[in-house]
């Protein structure tokens, strides 16, 4: 078990990560329709569209948009431990016998 503390950072890391990553995405994705509310061309287009993205948010936070992208974050950082985990797995499995599954 000399690898626990190594795994556990490699763990933290990949689920800080993979939190962050669709958070960021929401956060850009919503801030770029804002944005775009400023020219009077597209700003229905801009609206609408943010609107959906709020209405699909709140469909995974019973309600709050909010929620539900933490929800999303949350889901995609265990999603991302498993695959770390299973990453650690496979090359333990690799290393200690040389060969390929």
């Amino acid at each position: 078990m000399i690898f626990f503390p190594t795994f556990l950072r490699s763990l933290l890391l990949t689920s800080l990560l993979s939190f962050s990553a669709p958070m960021v995405l929401i956060a850009a994705l919503l801030a770029s329709l804002s944005l775009l509310t400023y020219i009077p061309v597209i700003e229905a287009i801009a609206q609408i569209a943010a609107t959906q993205i709020m209405q699909f948010l709140a469909v995974f936070g019973s309600g709050c948009p909010l929620q539900g992208s933490l929800v999303i974050g949350f889901t995609c950082s265990l999603v991302g431990a498993m695959f770390n985990t299973y990453a650690l797995y496979n090359y333990q499995h690799l290393r200690g016998n040389g060969r390929p599954c």
